[in-house]
């Protein structure tokens, strides 16, 4: 008793099969292995805290500008805090800031934390106009309880976390 299929039309879709699946799973293996390093996860401070996310791994950091929080060096460098309800970052940036940056203001912050706890940042997305921001930041902020659609100032972004 044989294993292939008796009609030779069978057994050419088998052997069309067997060498096409491998090379499709392969195709997918190597697509996702290029992939790997263009994931980047949204966290707002809190969610940062508690996922303990290690040093060097690229993400997106969300939140509002805390009041007072922002600094700007003389080599171009500013400093501030991103913070939530619950939680606040510190974020050093070197490089040109969006015009619409600001504190108060919602901010999504691309690059990673360094290995003494601060989030250096690569790039600064600010918002758009008065009523936009980025969908990942309102659905956190929505979620924490702090949404502030009229664009009142929180209570947290005057300096407590």
């Amino acid at each position: 008793m044989s294993l292939l299929p008796r009609s030779r039309t069978a057994r050419r879709r088998l052997m069309v099969f067997s060498v096409a699946a491998p090379v499709l799973a392969l195709a997918v293996g190597v697509a996702l292995y290029a992939m790997r390093d263009s994931i980047s996860f949204f966290y707002t401070p809190s969610q940062a805290a508690s996922a303990h996310v290690p040093a060097g791994r690229d993400i997106q950091l969300g939140g509002l500008v805390r009041m007072g929080s922002v600094v700007k060096r003389a080599d171009g460098e500013v400093d501030f805090v991103v913070a939530d309800r619950r939680a606040s970052s510190p974020v050093a940036f070197k490089g040109e800031l969006p015009d619409l940056f600001r504190e108060g203001q919602g901010v999504v912050a691309i690059g990673a934390y360094d290995e003494a706890g601060v989030f250096v940042a690569t790039q600064i997305l600010a918002k758009h106009d008065e009523r936009y921001m980025p969908p990942e930041l309102a659905a956190a902020l929505k979620k924490e309880g702090e949404w502030r659609g009229d664009g009142a100032t929180p209570t947290y972004a005057a300096g407590q976390p």
